[in-house]
């Protein structure tokens, strides 16, 4: 599985980064975010996060594309946040969608987000990108999996001494899809 070859690369190629990274969920703290918030988790989403639950909060280094691990929490608020901004700040269809959850950050307002409903492409389940200031909404995988493969693969064929903290995980065929709001 594409978690635990992650785990074992990030713990051996990363390991002062790894230790940044926040202590899995348990099931029963997944489910209190999922009543708080009123959605149902995808699996995908919940083996992600019973993994690990981002980066701590005053880790800056990047997990990929020059972006942090949000923690679920901290995830599900900003979905929150931002959905609330429909129809008020954000007056274009799609600027942000109540069906998006970011989980990667790149501390400048940018996420990539899990597009529970699959915008675009019809396909639940792709990462999307949201640009705060761009109407680029590029659908980078077509799943997290496919994501996370991405990223092992850039782990397996990077030497140490060619390692760049800030690579992006852009090895999917046909990925990305393009599209504007």
């Amino acid at each position: 599985m594409e978690i635990n070859i992650l785990d074992q690369q990030l713990s051996g190629l990363r390991p002062e980064f790894y230790q940044e990274l926040l202590p899995p969920l348990q099931g029963s703290e997944i489910q209190a975010l999922e009543q708080k918030y009123q959605l149902t988790l995808p699996e995908d989403l919940k083996i992600l996060y019973s993994w690990k639950n981002g980066q701590s909060a005053g880790s800056f280094d990047s997990f990929v594309n020059n972006s942090t691990f949000l923690s679920l929490q901290e995830a599900l608020e900003i979905a929150a946040e931002l959905t609330s901004m429909i129809g008020y700040d954000f007056e274009i269809e799609n600027w942000w969608n109540k069906n998006w959850i970011p989980l990667f950050h790149n501390g400048g307002g940018d996420y990539i987000c899990y597009d529970l409903e699959g915008l675009f492409t019809g396909n639940a389940g792709q990462l999307i990108t949201f640009w705060h200031a761009e109407a680029d909404r590029d659908v980078i995988a077509p799943s997290l999996k496919e994501f996370l493969k991405a990223i092992t693969r850039y782990y397996e064929a990077t030497p140490t001494t060619a390692y760049d903290e800030f690579f992006e995980a852009d090895e999917i065929e046909g990925y990305p899809k393009n599209f504007e709001v």
